[in-house]
């Protein structure tokens, strides 16, 4: 069943920054807090510039370890993952026309808008929305905060989750939520 959230904090990653700042721009008043991580929007180089091939394991390995500064992150598990998303059609075409709208659909414009609080944290060495992107998003959304994390690429959740968490504690103690 779904919790009727009046008022959330919202973060998202990668294609999922993207619905999170369409969903922003949209409900406003229901977003308190935005968190952005190698969010899409401006400037889009999903998967290296190529589409996931169906079928071939190892591209699809190659392309995991490529969002990731230390290859060994992408897991047995995780490459399995995404290989059975990639080889569903439905899954695989909901991905791809969230991919061609971010590519279609450059954001500048409309996240000058934002007023909700936003905090960036982005790789240092994000291969995919690189850190001039983290700069562009945080001069275009107005009191934005950015935060890099060295030796990581596109996930830092996943890749140093010890000091993104610790970046996005302080800055949600720094921000509360409104009573």
């Amino acid at each position: 069943a779904f919790k009727k959230l009046e008022r959330f904090s919202l973060i998202g990653n990668s294609l999922g920054g993207h619905v999170a700042l369409i969903y922003t721009l949209k409900h406003a008043h229901k977003v308190e807090r935005l968190i952005l991580t190698g969010s899409s929007g401006l400037f889009e180089n999903s998967m290296g510039g190529t589409y996931p091939k169906r079928g071939d394991y190892e591209f699809i390995k190659e392309r995991i370890e490529y969002t990731f500064y230390d290859p060994k992150t992408a897991t047995k598990e995780l490459v399995d993952e995404v290989f059975e998303i990639i080889n569903s059609i439905p899954k695989v075409l909901r991905i791809i026309a969230i991919a061609k709208s971010a590519q279609r659909n450059n954001m500048a414009k409309d996240i000058v808008r934002i007023k909700t609080p936003t905090l960036l944290i982005w790789g240092l060495n994000d291969t995919i929305t690189p850190p001039h992107v983290g700069h562009e998003f945080n001069q275009l959304i107005p009191g934005s905060e950015l935060q890099f994390i060295d030796h990581c690429c596109h996930a830092p959740m996943m890749e140093q989750p010890d000091e993104f968490n610790r970046i996005l504690s302080t800055w949600l103690e720094h921000n509360p939520i409104a009573s």
